[in-house]
């Protein structure tokens, strides 16, 4: 009899910490999903095919922030800066005040940015953000994600230069200082093109 106590106690051992390990492994994923839904972090689809510079750009039509519709292809003849975004990046968060400040030097000048926020909560996230840092450039909320497929993102910030014709010229992933004097000189040069 003391044998066969001796034989079951470890097992029992076993299967307790077996039991606890799952536990513990569960509650970590539950967390991890909800985290992510609660911040929008949920990985999107990505196209097969993502747009290559030369081609045109495709078109989108989003909400802004007070719910009339921006269509991208109502800008052509101007030059037009689209970054997306979101409100839990932090790269994205950094880059937002240089943007601001490219849109004060540049506005009036065949120049629109039209931002694009993907947070999955839209306008309840985006305007406290906006008001925050004070920024004056076109918002538009996709919170179902639908230009990540569209644009064959692979994260946020991507940001992608139009030109007057509606063809990319520029793609650029991460963020990037849009203050500097380089990245001006990049964009007015661009403006200068198009109108010869």
């Amino acid at each position: 009899m003391k044998l066969e106590a001796r034989e079951t106690q470890p097992r029992k051992n076993l299967q307790s910490s077996l039991t606890v390990i799952f536990v513990i492994i569960s509650a970590i994923a539950v967390m991890i999903a909800l985290s992510l839904k609660k911040y929008g972090s949920t990985p999107k689809p990505v196209s097969q095919t993502s747009i290559q510079v030369g081609s045109p750009a495709p078109d989108f039509t989003f909400p802004d922030l007070n719910g009339k519709l921006v269509r991208l292809s109502d800008h052509r003849g101007m030059v037009v800066l689209v970054n997306i975004w979101a409100t839990w990046c932090p790269p994205c968060v950094d880059e937002m005040p240089s943007m601001q400040k490219l849109y004060n030097r540049l506005k009036g000048e065949n120049f629109e940015m039209l931002t694009v926020s993907i947070d999955s909560t839209g306008r309840e996230a985006v305007v406290p953000f906006i008001r925050e840092l004070n920024l004056t450039f076109p918002t538009l909320l996709d919170p179902d994600g639908k230009i990540w497929r569209l644009y064959g993102l692979t994260g946020v910030p991507e940001s992608f230069v139009v030109d007057k014709e509606g063809i990319l010229v520029e793609k650029i992933i991460g963020p990037r200082d849009w203050a500097s004097p380089e990245v001006l000189r990049f964009f007015q040069d661009l403006i200068e093109k198009e109108r010869s």
